[in-house]
């Protein structure tokens, strides 16, 4: 089923718009605020181009919206398929990243974790172009974000 076939504008399609939206959204804010940066991450060395941390909020809101629209564009058009496959799988490493960071304080496993996320990422842009036009252009700058995120991750345990 491509774009053209699925019908984005029913109250069912907007309820599980809905859904989306708050799964993605009030999950990934439960882990950011029981996950916070600590002292351990404040003393840690940190390389070129580091963000401050008040942009990390806004830029995570951001993206967990075009996350969850782009979710709910392919389980409209196509629940069942491998494109809905990646972008669970992104998603429960998106949430699992920040308690190994910064709960668990382990850079080397939370990086193998970023990579598998951004192989997901990739996975969920390619796949989802057989069902949805717009889906995939949703993670354009999500992948963009975790390969910076990766560039950090890495640099920060390499330093460390």
């Amino acid at each position: 089923m491509h774009a053209t076939a699925a019908d984005y504008r029913t109250p069912q399609s907007w309820i599980a718009l809905a859904i989306f939206l708050v799964l993605v959204i009030g999950v990934g804010a439960l882990v950011g605020t029981q996950s916070q940066p600590g002292t351990w991450y404040e003393s840690l060395a940190k390389p070129p181009l580091n963000p401050p941390n008040w942009i990390f909020g806004p830029v995570w809101f951001a993206l967990y919206v075009m996350i969850a629209v782009a979710g709910w564009r392919i389980w409209i058009a196509a629940p069942q398929s491998g494109a809905m496959k990646f972008w669970g799988a992104q998603m429960l490493l998106n949430w699992f990243w920040s308690p190994v960071w910064f709960l668990a304080q382990m850079p080397w496993a939370a990086f193998a974790i970023l990579i598998a996320m951004w192989l997901s990422i990739a996975g969920f842009i390619l796949a989802a172009r057989r069902h949805d036009s717009v889906a995939p252009w949703l993670f354009v700058p999500y992948i963009a974000w975790v390969s910076f995120a990766g560039y950090l991750n890495l640099s920060i345990a390499l330093m460390n």
